[in-house]
């Protein structure tokens, strides 16, 4: 279901929108390079192209199943972690000093190359 998901997504037209690229790294330490639209978060375009990022809150900075590590070399480049993220980031699973919530970094053409690892698990602390 998800990989239909994302194929729809896909097909929504972006028009007047710039196309950014970004990498995902998987837990197995392979490299997915995918188109980023600018104004998507992470966690959307995570999404869009059928990443296991759950994102349990639908991005409303209630759970932590969005994590993703950014690469040392983005990590100045981000927009500073608001406290109620730091606090998410606490309950996280396997948190590293550039991690993140997807669902707080909004795709820019400043962040066009981004690099996320996305960890091995996740804790799911709202159910479901």
């Amino acid at each position: 279901m998800l990989k239909a998901s994302a194929d729809a997504a896909k097909a929504f037209p972006f028009n007047n929108i710039s196309m950014l690229k970004m990498t995902f790294i998987d837990p197995q330490g392979k490299s997915h390079e995918v188109d980023a639209p600018e104004g998507l978060s992470v966690l959307e375009v995570a999404h869009r192209n059928g990443f296991d990022l759950e994102g349990a809150c639908e991005g409303c900075m209630a759970c932590s199943t969005c994590h993703v590590i950014a690469d040392p070399q983005w990590f100045d480049k981000l927009p500073v972690a608001s406290e109620e993220e730091e606090d998410m980031l606490d309950l996280a699973f396997d948190v590293h000093e550039t991690s993140r919530l997807g669902c707080q970094i909004t795709m820019t053409k400043d962040l066009d190359g981004l690099v996320v690892t996305l960890p091995a698990q996740h804790y799911n602390l709202i159910g479901g």
